[in-house]
This record gives C-alpha cells, structure tokens and sequence, in this order.
C-alpha cells in the first residue's frame, strides 16, 4: 500500500488553518474543535446513525436507541447525523429527542437525499417533522445528488434564519474530485468524507482545501464500516496506548482521526451504550502527535 500518512506540506498547511480553531476543552472531560466559519466549538465525536437506527418499530431496537442517545447527551456529545436514505432512523432519533433528556445539547445534521431541486424543501421539511426540532443546524446534500439544485435552496434557508449550515457529503472515497470542485466554488460550510486508518485518501488533498477554505470536515465510515474493529479483535494493544489514554483499538483509531487539525468531527455508529461511552471517551485526553499517529498505522497494519 501507498504510503499516504501526513507529509510536511499537508500536517502543516493543516495545522495552520486550525491554529485559529485548535482543540479546546468543553467540559472537564470532552474536547472540541471549532467549526470554521463561526467559531462554534463542537465536541471531537459525534454519532451516526446509518444501519444502527433503522430499527422501524421494533420496541426494543428503539429503547437502544433512545439508551445510546441519552448516553451520547450525558458523556457530552452533540453532534447526530443521518439522512432520509437510512431507513427509519429519523423517525428513532426523533423518538429519543423526546425521551433521551439532555437534548437541548442537540446540534441536527441530516441530509437532502432526492432527484430533482423542486423536490429538496418537500423532503428536508418531512425530515424536520421527524425529528421533532424546529430547524435543523445543518443540512448536507447526501452524496451530491442534485447538489446543483439542493445548495441554492440550502443557501438560502441560511440567509432566511432557517438553518445555521450548509454542506455536502461524499462517502467511500467517492467523487473526490467532483467535491474539490465544489469546494472551490461554492460558500459551504461543512463537508463529510470518508477517513479512517486504512483509507486515507483526503489527506493529500481534501482535508488541506478544507483547512485552507475553512471548511469544517464531518468523517464517516471512521471503523470502515465495522471491518476495522473486527480486524483488531482479540489483537493485543500497543505498550503505548496508555500513552494517548486509550483502552481499547476504536479509541485509538478515533484518536488517528480526531488528531489530523482539519477534522472537525468523526460520527461513530453504534447500537451500545457501552460502545458510545467508549467512542466519546477518545474525545479527551491527548491527541497523537505525528510521530504517535505514524505508529498507530504500523500498529494497525496500515502503514
């Protein structure tokens, strides 16, 4: 595999950007980093919500999921992502808004997921009603569909008071270059790729335009889609994992991405209570420096 770990040019270009908006403390136990454009600071993870929220009526899946949110709330996080493609999961997470408690902490993020402009403000107002909220912080075009069309209804729910941010995502190292593209052209706000230990493609060129156009980075997929954590289960962990306070291998690969000074916030999915404790655990303490980030990668095989 292609060496792709942070070269001078890009930690530094990086780095720079982030000097303005560096992690800071929130609470006693849980870091932030500042989105760029507002100076708003929100905690180093978030939560997804793909697979794990789909659970339709099932009562039980949706007391997990109102669990993992109360949980999520009271360990300090914010930020929860979706998008009308995951099934039911707008529908749960509106369910735990209303029991979860805490929720006032709530920064909304989903997405406009559909062909064709006219149809973006039907949709986006569904997904508000499922949630339960009365404006969603951020609004994201779901894997650039109609991006086109999408951003300038999304802008201008932002001029009107209606909406805070706007962005776009991509997942799976897809359109990269389409999203550079847009990047450059258009005022957004916030973007969402994937980034992990084992693909890390943005680094060499997405995560330093984001620095450098002050464009916050939501990461998705950080576990590979679960593949990640199964690959390292049972593997014993590095002498020097206490170094960086981590106890587990999804602690230290939280920690790889949280490090990087362009991301803003990774958005692990979980069904656990335990698991989402653990997640946001990796949002305090130290963060690997570049030489701690190059052993996480031999640690990891990904080197």
């Amino acid at each position: 595999m292609r060496d792709l770990r942070l070269d001078r040019r890009t930690f530094l270009a990086a780095s720079a950007a982030a000097a303005v908006a560096p992690a800071v403390k929130a609470q006693p136990s849980i870091l932030t980093r500042a989105i760029p454009k507002s100076n708003q600071a929100i905690p180093l993870v978030g939560l997804g919500s793909w697979i794990t929220f789909n659970v339709g009526n099932d009562p039980t899946g949706r007391a997990a999921s109102t669990a993992v949110m109360r949980a999520f709330f009271a360990a300090g996080g914010r930020l929860i992502d979706s998008s009308p493609m995951y099934g039911s999961s707008q529908e749960v997470i509106g369910e735990g808004i209303r029991k979860a408690g805490n929720a006032q902490r709530l920064f909304a993020a989903t997405k406009v997921w559909i062909s064709g402009g006219s149809n973006g403000p039907t949709q986006i107002e569904e997904s508000r009603r499922l949630w339960t909220i009365p404006k969603f912080d951020l609004l994201q075009v779901h894997n650039l569909l109609s991006w086109e069309e999408h951003l300038p209804t999304l802008f201008a729910m932002k001029a009107a008071g209606k909406l805070r941010y706007v962005g776009v995502t991509t997942s799976h190292g897809r359109r990269h270059d389409d999203l550079e593209r847009i990047m450059r052209t258009q005022p957004i706000d916030f973007i969402q790729v994937t980034y992990n230990v084992a693909s890390r493609d943005v680094e060499a060129r997405v995560l330093p335009l984001a620095a450098e156009r002050r464009i916050a980075v939501i990461i998705n997929r950080p576990f590979e889609g679960g593949d990640l954590i199964a690959e390292t289960k049972g593997k014993p962990l590095p002498a020097w994992a206490g170094e960086i306070g981590c106890k587990s291998w999804a602690q230290i690969m939280l920690k790889f991405i949280i490090s990087h000074p362009a991301v803003t916030c990774p958005i692990p999915a979980t069904t656990r209570v335990d698991h989402v404790q653990e997640n946001l655990a990796a949002a305090s303490g130290i963060l690997p420096d570049k030489a701690m980030r190059a052993r996480i990668l031999a640690a990891v095989g990904t080197a």
